[in-house]
């Protein structure tokens, strides 16, 4: 394997991540290195499903990069896991509440489109993944284990039961280990997934003894081809043992998860993946999202308001820290990421260490400027308008090729909607003091001065100057003076790049009214 050195030095957390793939596989003769992502099918796919694969790829594509060995990404659902818990945001509620213990994959599809439950969600994983363009090959749990692919692997943790059941125990409270076993059987007589004691166990057959509960008699199942699952840590092991995984993710809420696994691994002659533990993302009341309680933000709802660029750049910031998943955060993600691409394009900075090189895979839009989403928001409410075409014709200035044309309309679009829904009726214009009155008057009087057009930076030293003479080192309140009486609001653009913007006679005309008002 020879190694790009190119990368060797870039310090940016997806080739962090790469370098220890690289140790990991430096000996190893495998055809595919061999990257992981889960998902359980109970209820719909969610944003935090989608973040997952988007960071386990843009490892993946920092691997590519240090070495030369070929990858496959493997999108798992665990899709004959028993059917728990009927989640809130379905239809036919009663229906599921009938199939509770059985395998998703027997489950029916409650939005009658699919063959079960985990078919449609499953789908809709797929579709997501698809949009965004991954490179991905998906696996379903109940195929592999009808098919007999995990066969194999279902006689090792047979054959180590007892070390299995060793190493699990300990991590149970005392209640749960009395009914404990690796291997939870199909019930023959209703389809749902036991969990059950075993009474005995034969590696030669290949078969385990316990008692259905649905007519109180032992009967006797094989563990092969689909008769049996296994509890899902013990499942997680066998499954990177099976497949030979060298990189998967999970969540903090896995950490223990992960140790009983890397066990059960090695025990039964694996070697565990390497992993990062990432934070959980939490909604607008800092509680971590849940496919079954539909909290949160959906891709959907996130690309209504903002393009997926944004949303790739929010995953990409600190897996490791605990973030706000809700709709205030859209703006603030879609000004970092065309800060980012700035910067990439106009050579600030290591271009390998970039989020946008990660977000693009190296080959970001080639835009050196761009009007911001909180700009663009604040000229929907000067222009008092909502109309897209409208306020583009304030900002094509930015669109210097047919591509940056295209993201500056589209972001347009997307300002108006978000205004609409989250911004209008929001905002209370201050009426401005004495003070601030006089401030105000004296930046409209240095505007009318102005001959001749302006760079961004030379309007912004205007607004900096008559700052100095009214807030001398109280600049801040200089900005929120401006910002809450002419926008409402105690945040908002660069006034430089605003007034140029919005033009120096409308900023004047804006002024002079929110004194007036």
């Amino acid at each position: 394997m020879s190694i790009n050195n190119d990368y060797v030095d870039a310090k940016s957390w997806p080739f962090e991540e790469a370098k220890k793939i690289v140790e990991k596989v430096k000996c190893s003769d495998k055809e595919f290195v061999l990257f992981e992502t889960g998902y359980g099918p109970s209820g719909l796919p969610h944003i935090g499903t989608f973040g997952e694969v988007l960071r386990t790829t843009m490892v993946m594509n920092a691997f590519k990069r240090l070495s030369d060995r070929k990858c496959r990404l493997i999108a798992f659902s665990d899709d004959m896991d028993g059917f728990r818990k009927v989640p809130d945001n379905v239809p036919n509620k009663a229906m599921l509440e009938q199939n509770l213990g059985k395998p998703l994959t027997d489950v029916p599809d409650p939005f009658e489109k699919y063959e079960s439950f985990a078919a449609h969600n499953n789908a809709m994983l797929c579709r997501f993944l698809d949009s965004f363009g991954f490179e991905y090959d998906f696996k379903s749990s109940t195929e592999l284990y009808k098919s007999g692919y995990f066969n194999s692997s279902l006689l090792l943790v047979l054959k180590y039961y007892d070390e299995i059941m060793k190493i699990m125990l300990p991590s149970l409270r005392e209640e749960r280990q009395q009914t404990y076993s690796p291997f939870l059987p199909i019930s023959k007589i209703n389809g749902v997934v036991l969990q059950v004691p075993i009474r005995e166990y034969d590696l030669e057959k290949a078969t385990i003894k316990y008692e259905d509960p649905a007519i109180h008699e032992v009967v006797e199942s094989s563990v092969l081809n689909g008769e049996c699952k296994l509890q899902w840590k013990v499942d997680w092991g066998m499954r990177w043992t099976a497949f030979c995984i060298d990189y998967e993710m999970s969540g903090k809420d896995l950490i223990d998860s992960v140790k009983l696994s890397s066990e059960i691994c090695k025990t039964i002659g694996g070697q565990p993946p390497i992993n990062l533990t990432y934070e959980l993302f939490l909604d607008n009341e800092g509680k971590k999202i849940s496919k079954s309680k539909g909290n949160g933000l959906s891709i959907d709802e996130w690309l209504k308001y903002a393009p997926q660029e944004s949303l790739s750049y929010y995953m990409y910031q600190s897996p490791k820290r605990a973030k706000r998943l809700f709709f205030d955060v859209i703006p603030a993600a879609q000004d970092e990421y065309i800060d980012s691409v700035c910067k990439f394009n106009n050579g600030e900075g290591k271009k390998c260490d970039n989020p946008v090189f990660h977000i693009h895979n190296g080959n970001p839009p080639k835009f050196t400027d761009c009007p911001k989403f909180s700009m663009l928001l604040n000229l929907v409410q000067t222009c008092n308008t909502l109309d897209k075409d409208v306020l583009f014709s304030f900002v094509k200035k930015y669109a210097i090729s047919d591509e940056s044309q295209q993201i500056i309309k589209k972001m347009c679009e997307y300002a108006v909607k978000y205004y609409q829904d989250f911004v209008a009726g929001t905002l209370h214009k201050k009426t401005p003091n004495q003070h601030e009155k006089e401030a105000l008057i004296a930046l409209c009087e240095k505007l009318k001065n102005v001959d001749g057009s302006l760079s961004d930076t030379e309007m912004q030293a205007i607004v900096f100057f008559v700052g100095n003479e009214f807030y001398s080192g109280r600049m801040r309140d200089w900005f929120v003076c401006l910002y809450t009486v002419l926008f409402g609001t105690e945040s908002g653009p660069r006034m430089g790049t605003f007034i140029n913007i919005y033009g120096v006679k409308n900023t004047i005309k804006l002024i002079e009214a929110s004194i007036n008002e």
